[in-house]
């Protein structure tokens, strides 16, 4: 019980031979495994571009040499 035996998946594959028609078959297998294999390249992709992301830049040394001035800006409180 709860298996398929060979005459099961005969049965199986008469019932969508009479439904889509021996010529229809190949059409979508070769749909399916396209489609298969546009899913497994786009992971793929995907994948790499989230490897790229977590790759992090080296922070840029600033040389001694260069000064940077804050200006602070005095508010007087009027009375």
């Amino acid at each position: 019980m709860g298996g398929f035996s060979t005459s099961h998946w005969l049965i199986v594959f008469g019932i969508i031979i009479l439904l889509f028609g021996a010529k229809k078959i190949p059409d979508l297998a070769k749909g399916l495994g396209q489609g298969i294999r546009n899913f497994k390249k786009e992971m793929k992709e995907d994948k790499a571009e989230e490897s790229e992301a977590t790759i992090v830049e080296a922070p840029k040394q600033v040389e001694p040499t260069a000064t940077t001035t804050v200006e602070a800006t005095k508010t007087t409180t009027q009375a």
